[in-house]
């Protein structure tokens, strides 16, 4: 099932959001100050192109410099693509088939504000860790 939801995903909404990811990248290389803020949307970036199955948890060493920062792409970045997550998920929800792609939109809304001191891995892998799953865009009860 992950797969057809990831395949689904990548072409309604992940290729267009991704882009809109790496753009934001693309932006925060030009200074050197913007290098890390780079390095997080290219993360996310990936993870907004095959999001089924994987989630986020918060990095163990993160700390009062990922909140600062997270201030800093909030108001450079974050806003614009979590108004992208808002506007992709409200019209994907208009269609039956396409609520589960917009509740992933939605899901992706605090990634896409906040998204330093996080680490991109699987579903399995966070319970393994017994880490708080932040973000799942899964489907559970399997």
């Amino acid at each position: 099932m992950r797969l057809v939801l990831n395949i689904l995903w990548f072409v309604l909404c992940g290729f267009w959001m991704a882009i809109g990811y790496v753009l934001a990248a693309l932006l925060c290389f030009i200074t050197i100050i913007g290098i890390p803020f780079g390095f997080a949307a290219l993360r996310i970036a990936l993870f907004a192109l095959w999001p089924f199955g994987r989630t986020l948890v918060k990095k163990p060493g993160a700390g009062v410099a990922s909140g600062i920062g997270d201030v800093i792409w909030l108001i450079l970045c974050g806003w614009w693509l979590a108004l992208g997550h808002i506007v992709t998920g409200v019209a994907l929800c208009i269609t039956l088939i396409g609520i589960p792609l917009g509740l992933a939109n939605f899901k992706l809304v605090p990634v896409s504000l906040m998204p330093l001191g996080r680490d991109v891995v699987t579903v399995e892998e966070a319970r393994r860790l017994g880490a708080p799953v932040e973000v799942a865009v899964a489907r559970e009860g399997r």
